[in-house]
């Protein structure tokens, strides 16, 4: 059968992950991947649900979470379950990201989401300020919606007066009930700064800071407040490894990785969008990186599996 172009570039984008690396693949026995974008989305995508566990089974991987902008994915997660998802030896959650096409700030979304086994919550990705003003500048540098949408109403996590506002409140009461993950979200740094701090007041113990130079406009020296109050900051693979990232992949984290310390440090892997490589080859891309740089073996584990496990296992 001859292959498409598509099939061809999905193969050079993945060219090297099949050249033998056995210390990396130990390495990642045991990853945990708490930002994976697979189908079905309004965004390109070149996996589904069921594609990104079993990529996630051929390097023993314990965990990955399912991420969509638009709806929340754990049922999709549950209908899976019997067409072939509970056979692949990976668990799989998924959580809801409080963009429009969920209602935005949605209690009942999130009771819904994390009830039925979702473990993420996102604050406002594509809704967010800063992402709205990110993609009005560098439209090409992320996702086109493949059927017409609506535009998104930016979301904001505080009020005129600069106070979480009652349903951020609401949200952050449910996150604690359920022991779950509270994900920043796209929101800009000074609103994070504000949830982070109204989080931690109302209990919440699991704190993600995602790509905080990408979006979120985050510098490394937010991050010795924030790891000190418990956040975690997650590089995503997408922007260290991915098709775009044009510096290199150890002196982009650095900075950070000397604020936040390794103890709050996750790597995961925000891929499956058409174009990007697969989330394994861009783990075992960083993970040769980490090891060329010098990090220690334990540390590794603890940035690619260990941290991340801990949010969502314990």
């Amino acid at each position: 059968m001859t292959q498409t172009q598509s099939e061809l570039w999905d193969q050079e984008l993945d060219a090297d992950r099949w050249q033998a690396d056995p210390e990396v693949d130990e390495l990642l026995s045991g990853g945990v991947d708490l930002h994976t974008h697979p189908g079905p989305s309004p965004f390109p995508r070149r996996m589904s649900i069921l594609d990104a566990a079993t990529d996630a089974a051929t390097l023993g991987f314990r965990a990955i979470v399912a991420k969509s902008h638009h709806h929340s994915m754990q049922t999709d997660i549950l209908a899976l379950e019997s067409a072939g998802l509970k056979d692949v030896p990976v668990k799989v959650f998924g959580g809801v990201a409080l963009n429009n096409t969920v209602g935005g700030l949605n209690p009942y979304a999130v009771e819904l989401a994390l009830r039925m086994g979702g473990r993420v919550v996102w604050f406002p990705t594509i809704a967010s300020p800063a992402h709205l003003e990110f993609h009005q500048h560098h439209h090409s540098n992320f996702p086109v919606s493949g059927i017409p949408l609506r535009d998104n109403e930016p979301i904001s996590v505080v009020g005129e007066d600069g106070k979480l506002t009652d349903k951020v409140r609401d949200i952050l009461d449910v996150i604690v009930q359920e022991s779950a993950i509270m994900n920043c979200g796209h929101l800009p740094a000074d609103q994070i700064d504000v949830l982070v701090k109204g989080a931690v007041e109302a209990g919440v113990e699991r704190m993600v800071v995602s790509h905080p130079d990408f979006i979120v406009g985050a510098e490394p020296s937010r991050f010795k407040e924030w790891s000190a109050l418990g956040v975690h900051v997650e590089h995503c693979l997408a922007m260290v490894v991915g098709r775009s990232a044009t510096e290199d992949p150890i002196d982009k984290i650095t900075p950070f990785h000397q604020a936040a310390g390794t103890s709050r440090t996750i790597f995961s892997s925000d891929l499956g969008q058409k174009g990007n490589p697969l989330p394994m080859t861009a783990f075992r891309r960083m993970v040769r990186k980490l090891l060329d740089a010098g990090f220690a073996h334990d540390d590794i584990k603890t940035m690619t599996g260990g941290n991340a496990g801990q949010l969502l296992f314990t």
